[in-house]
Order: C-alpha cells, then structure tokens, then sequence
C-alpha cells in the first residue's frame, strides 16, 4: 500500500464507529472520489491476505470494517510500527525523481499530474519545485510553468545532460541517485556500455579511475536515452572540428559504431565529440610503473604541459620554501592531473569535488598557497582554476611535502585501491607511509586492476576506499583523507603503533598574546571583522598598512573558512614584519562565504618559519574537527580563560 492507502485504513482502524463516504475520505486526503474508491480496493486485498478483517461498503449507508479486537489491535500495532509496507517515496527520492522526470521530458507536464503519481498534494510539489528551481540555475537552466501547459526546463540540451549527470548534488544523499538512475536503464543496456567501454579502455592503454568510468557509463546511458527522445547535443562548430583532430574523437566514434546495432539508434557526429570531450576530461590513475608512458603520451598531446607544470612547481616551491622540483612523483602526477583538468575547463565541462570541505579543514595552509600560485600563472593557464580542483592540487603537494620527510623504514608491502584519482590516491599513500614506519605502498590502482596486479606481486596488505567484498587477501576500508578512527583501525590491522613523538609546545604560545585576543565581537559582515583584526595587527607593528586590502582581496579568490565554525583570513606574507596570531569570537555565529563562524583567526605567519608554521596549520585542523569545542571556546568571556583552554588542548 502507498501512504494514502495507509492513511484510509488508519481512519478505519480508529473511528470505529463511524460509517464513513467515499467523499469523507476523497475530503480528507484530498483527492478524487475515482482514486479514493481504487485505493479502497486495494486496502481489500490486503486485509483479505493479511487478517481476519473485512471491509465492508454498504450502498447508502457508508463503509466500515468488521473486524475481532484482536485483529484489530495487531492491524494498529503493525501500521505504527512501520510493518504494512509502503511503495511511496521520501522526500529526497520524490525530489530525485521529479528533477529527473523533467530533465528527461521532452513535453511539459502538470503539477496535478505529479501530485497524483507521487500520492501528495499540490502544495508539497510546489516545495519541492522551488529546491530543484533554485538547484537548475546551478546549470544555467530556469524551470518554467505555463498555464494549461504545465512545467519544462528551458536550457541547452549540454547544460541538461550535466545536471542529470549532478543529480547527486540535488539532496543529501547521494547513495540514492545511483539507485534512482540505475533503475531508469534496462541491464542488458548497462552491460552493453559497460563491456564496450573496457574494450575501449584495453585497448588505448587508459587507466581511468574507478569514478571517471562510472562516470563514463552514465554519461553514455543519458547520452542514448537522449538521442533516442530526439533531444540532440549542439556544440559549436569549430569546437567540434577542434575536436576531430584528437585521437579521442575517433576512439569516440568507433565506441560509437559498435553500440549502433545494440541500440538501434544512429549518433550524429555531435554525439561522437560531446563523448570525445569526456574522453579527454577523464581523470587517470598514475602508477610509477607505467606512468612515464602515459605522461609521454598526455605530453605529445598538449606541448604546453611540461612547462605549465614547472611554472607551477616553481612557485609553489617559492611560496612554501620546499623544493618540490625534487619530486618526480609529483611532477610525473601533475602532468597527468592536469591534462584532464585543462581539458575539463577548456571545454566547459562541469568540475565538482566533493572532498573540497574536507581538503580546506584538513590542509587549510596548502589550499591558501595553491590558490595563490594559480592565482599568479591566471594568464599563462587561460582559464580560470574553481576552488574544487585547487583542492585536488593541494592534494598532490601536500602528499609531495609528506614524501619529501618522510623516512625510509624496513615496510610491509601494501597497495592503494582508490577511487578518486591521482592526487588522492598519492596523498593516502603519503600519509600511510609516514604515519605507519613499516608500511611501504607498492603500487595504487582503480578497482578493476586488483586481481590482475596481485596474481603477480606479493602484497601483505590491500588498503581500499571502496569495498571489496571477494578478495581473500587481508585489506581494509579508509575513507580517502584517512581520518582518525581510519588511523585507529590501520592500527589494528598492522598491529603496530604510530612512531612515538613528543608533545610539543602549542604554537599559539608564540604568536598569541592577551592583547591580541577579542571576546564576543558583533559584526554583521565578515569584511567588518578582518578589517578590525588587521588594524590591531598594523597599530601594534606587526603588519605593514595595507594587509587588511590584502587579506580582503584573498578572501574573494575563496573562502578562509575550513569547518566547524573556524575562519582563517589572512592576506601578502610580504607585508608582514613579526609573525602574530589576532583571534576573535563572535556573540553570534556570522554568514562567512557558505559557513557559519564563531571563532576567528588572524593570520599574520611569516614564511622562513615552516616547521612552526606546519604545526600551527595542525592544531587549526584539529581545532576545526571539534565544533562542539568552539563552542566551547566562544562563549568564552575572559581573556586568559580563552588562552588556557586553547592552549591546553596541545
């Protein structure tokens, strides 16, 4: 039964003593007679399998049930204890498949329509309308209602296939897009993309990630569900001839080719470079052992690789004092990110990451010099750089700056399995090895590769993003940032325990004094706060004027917000003449870019202090990780009471 059909025999259940019409119900619920009386039907059938009840109609007296007490009572327990299953939706999934449904249409529909296929009424369609509304403009897409024609989506059949491909990012769990759409394709269609485009892969020696292949297949799926509703790709014409002389423009048309018996549909050459553009955008797996090849290959396709990658090299080594010109591993890495993060932005294909929150708490200090050196290298890269891959970026320095210091112990051999790409994938392998002194990664790899790579090396352990259920061979699930409890249970697994360290003094006793420290400001915009700070921080000398400008203008690149209501703005190095730390919390949370802040940092760190520098960025982290301890930290009244506490959690 749906919702409304449970809501009928609810009525029935607890009234009864009532005879009820067809029309007290169709009142109620607010629905049609037709629909009340059908639904009736089925409420027959299942007391018919289920109980000892009837429901009895009596023409001109009304309906009722004849039921024993017992039944009666086991029917009620059932229906509140969730036990009479339903087939209506929730509301994430009925928002799903709405965005869906009119992404998908070629034809307008009515909103009376939907209300009655999803069993609600037309004021929640109309809720759930204004969320995918405001969701469309993401896309530049405008959702469209005309009476007594009823609702589309204006936009170019390009800017539709992306959001239906970024449904995932319509609610909060994204786990049930992959139902949904899945759901919308036959298997044998599934299995068809799938076989075609490993062929495809074995054949030109491309090893996509785990994300870009799944990726893949659903592009393709949408791709033929469209050209079989006649809703053709359009692209420019001298993107298109661009495109034909690229290798990925045939391998798309030969992809294509052999799926034209499968499907019975002919795809125009339009559809040949829409997948081309795929093909080139896809992010691969770098392994040390065959990536020189593929770099050789990425770097006789785009000349300007090899010399963008040293620029950038060159200044993030300048800006964070490491030589990370002496990282093959993250030059080799970079070239081939960047080959498909280029081409991704090029052709105005969408970015999206969804570990960007995570990457800007975890390495807040990284991020902010990535976002600077590209802001530098802007016109050499002739496009603009989203905070999304800024963050990918960091990912490969910052596992750079692991490798460059760590130690060389005596390891157990382990390989990677990652979904997500080169950087994560380098940075997870990183942090294992420092963290864990007997561990050296052998290898990283997608999913797909496993079996093949271990019927030929000897592995001791196989640590994993994603699951895999049928391996023999002892492994373990990380989430990619290996987290802390992901810590405790590689702990475990290795039966070993990280390498002692000791406690060192927190950083916050050098760069923080009374006199920097502001309890329970008001402000109404962020700007306010970081021109306060900034100002204190010049009237007492530690700044040249003009760092608050500064700061402010490297507000607008991207938010120095990192997480659980901490705020980090900070502006040119160069403007500053002693390193010092002004630290604010606020009366009541402030809107800072897509956060919530309480507790405020104003960063004033000179360069030529690394390690310090390092271990202040940890203690931000961790602090940021704790949101219930700055709330803690922000109710705060007392000067020294706030130092102690802060102080005396490192």
């Amino acid at each position: 039964m749906n919702n409304r059909q449970r809501e009928i025999l609810r009525m029935l259940l607890t009234e009864e003593n009532r005879l009820w019409l067809v029309q007290d119900f169709a009142d109620e619920i607010g629905c049609s007679e037709k629909t009340i009386r059908s639904d009736l039907n089925i409420i027959e059938e299942f007391l018919d399998r289920n109980s000892g009840a009837s429901l009895i109609r009596k023409p001109g007296l009304g309906i009722y049930l004849e039921v024993e007490e017992a039944d009666r009572a086991d029917l009620i327990d059932r229906l509140y204890a969730g036990e009479i299953l339903t087939d209506h939706k929730s509301d994430e999934e009925r928002i799903l498949h709405l965005a869906y449904r009119l992404l998908m249409n070629a034809k307008p529909v009515a909103i009376q329509d939907l209300a009655s296929e999803y069993y609600v009424n037309k004021a929640v369609i109309r809720k759930d309308l204004d969320q995918i509304r405001e969701w469309l403009r993401r896309f530049d897409l405008t959702l469209i209602s005309k009476q007594r024609v009823g609702l589309g989506v204006e936009g170019s059949e390009k800017s539709k296939r992306t959001a239906l491909a970024r449904l995932d990012q319509l609610i909060d769990s994204p786990e049930l897009t992959g139902q949904m759409l899945r759901k919308q394709f036959e298997p044998h269609e599934v299995s068809a993309v799938y076989h075609e485009l490993r062929a495809l892969q074995k054949q030109h020696s491309l090893p996509f990630t785990d994300e870009t292949f799944e990726s893949l297949i659903l592009h393709i799926l949408l791709m033929i569900k469209r050209t079989k509703l006649k809703q053709p790709i359009s692209l420019p014409d001298l993107e298109i001839d661009t495109l034909e002389e690229k290798a990925e423009f045939a391998w798309a048309e030969e992809f294509l080719e052999a799926l034209k018996p499968v499907f019975a549909v002919p795809f125009p050459r339009e559809e040949a470079a829409y997948l081309a553009l795929h093909l080139l955008g896809g992010k691969f797996h770098y392994r040390e052992e065959k990536g020189e090849g593929l770099e050789r290959k990425l770097v006789d396709r785009d000349p300007h690789l090899s010399n963008l990658v040293a620029l950038l090299i060159q200044r993030m080594s300048e800006l964070n004092r490491i030589q990370f010109s002496q990282d093959e591993v993250l030059i080799h890495g970079l070239k081939v990110h960047l080959y498909a993060t280029l081409n991704r932005l090029r052709y105005g294909l969408p970015v999206s990451n969804p570990m960007l929150a995570e990457i800007k708490k975890m390495y807040p200090y990284m991020f902010d010099r990535t976002i600077v050196a590209l802001g530098d290298l802007h016109d050499l890269l002739q496009v603009s750089i989203p905070e999304e891959e800024a963050a990918y970026l960091t990912l490969h320095f910052q596992a750079s700056v692991e490798r460059l210091h760590q130690g060389v112990p005596d390891p157990k051999k382990v390989i990677i399995v990652c979904h997500m790409g080169i950087g994560m994938s380098q940075l997870l392998r990183s942090k294992i090895e420092r963290k864990f002194p007997s561990v050296q990664v052998e290898a990283s790899m997608a999913k797909a590769e496993v079996h093949s790579y271990l019927a030929d090396h000897k592995v001791d352990l196989v640590i994993s993003t994603v699951d895999l259920p049928n391996l023999q061979l002892p492994h373990i699930l990380v989430s990619p940032l290996l987290e802390a409890r992901d810590e405790r249970k590689l702990e475990q697994k290795i039966r070993q325990l990280d390498e002692p360290g000791h406690r060192e003094e927190s950083a916050f006793l050098k760069y923080t004094t009374p006199f920097l420290v502001f309890l329970q400001q008001d402000a109404e915009q962020p700007e306010q706060l970081i021109a306060k700070l900034a100002q204190v921080l010049t009237d007492k000398g530690y700044v040249e004027p003009g760092y608050s400008q500064s700061a402010l203008a490297r507000e607008k690149l991207s938010s120095t917000t990192i997480g659980g209501g901490v705020a980090i703005p900070h502006g040119s190095p160069e403007l500053i003449r002693e390193s010092a730390i002004a630290i604010a919390t606020l009366k009541q949370p402030l809107i800072w870019g897509t956060e919530k802040v309480q507790l405020v940092f104003m960063l004033a760190v000179q360069n030529d202090e690394r390690e310090e520098v390092r271990q202040l960025f940890r203690e931000l982290s961790l602090i940021s990780e704790r949101p219930a301890y700055v709330g803690t930290l922000s109710q705060e009244t007392h000067v020294m009471s706030f130092l102690s506490k802060l102080k005396g959690e490192f």
